[in-house]
């Protein structure tokens, strides 16, 4: 007895079976520009490699969140204490 055709779970639209090959724009012209010469695809390599690697707060965590700490605890003291002065001389009608 021959098998029945294969038959597809759901009943997809020509145009999700065979779709249409990607448009040339711009950014995937520059691209095949890029992967075509060879000094523009290692630097491209080697950007990505940059990128890809690890962070100061990722290799130090704790310090790194110390650090934040300080930071954000000092830029807050000085903008509290500008903001009082501040309000001390317009007081004071120095401002």
């Amino acid at each position: 007895m021959p098998s029945p055709p294969h038959r597809a779970r759901v009943d997809l639209p020509e145009w999700m079976r065979h779709p249409e090959p990607p448009r040339r724009t711009l950014g995937r012209r520059l691209s095949g520009l890029v992967d075509r010469v060879p000094a523009l695809a290692a630097a491209r390599r080697r950007m990505w490699a940059w990128r890809g690697r690890s962070r100061f707060g990722d290799r130090h965590p704790a310090l790194a969140a110390i650090g934040s700490f300080v930071f954000v605890a000092v830029t807050a003291t000085l903008l509290v204490v500008g903001t009082l002065y501040l309000a001390w001389a317009i007081r004071h009608q120095r401002i």
